[in-house]
């Protein structure tokens, strides 16, 4: 299948074509100011001294990754992130039912799924749910199967 036709970087005055909004000189200076100047103003309130410490606990308490394990994927990944099911600009909370503790890839595959600032990716599904796969166990079950998995060639002598 051919590739879409590349188009000029809309930064003003740059003619630099590209397959994205911006050629790569200028993504690395528009992102840093959206960071400086459009992002939301509470987004540092939201995720600060707070937020570290209701994520630190949760992924103390949950540390491998609640969607490798709920769906079989393997290797089980260790839980680096901490997701909001319902995201806080949309009314969650940061309850412990509303989080997720997740491995990069698939916080990246949630993220990603509920569209990116330019709204492009919104009609691409990413979710496993989405997709019509539905879990192959509990999370309860897949890590005593984990464990049992690690162990089993270990021998008491």
């Amino acid at each position: 299948m051919p590739r879409k036709p590349k188009k000029p970087c809309r930064y003003p005055g740059c003619a630099e074509l590209t397959e994205n909004t911006y050629c790569a000189k200028h993504a690395k200076q528009m992102n840093a100011e959206y960071e400086q100047y459009e992002r939301p103003y509470d987004s540092s309130e939201r995720y600060g001294k707070n937020w570290r410490h209701i994520r630190d606990r949760y992924i103390a308490q949950h540390p491998l990754c609640e969607d490798c394990l709920q769906y079989g994927l393997r290797p089980v990944q260790r839980s680096e992130e901490v997701h909001h099911i319902k995201p806080l600009s949309k009314g969650g909370t940061n309850a412990a039912s509303n989080l997720r503790a997740l491995c990069k890839s698939c916080h990246s595959r949630h993220t990603a799924g509920e569209g990116d600032r330019w709204h492009r990716n919104e009609r691409i599904v990413y979710s496993y749910e989405q997709q019509g796969v539905r879990p192959k166990r509990s999370e309860t079950e897949a890590v005593a199967d984990l464990i049992e998995h690690k162990y089993s060639g270990l021998t008491d002598e």
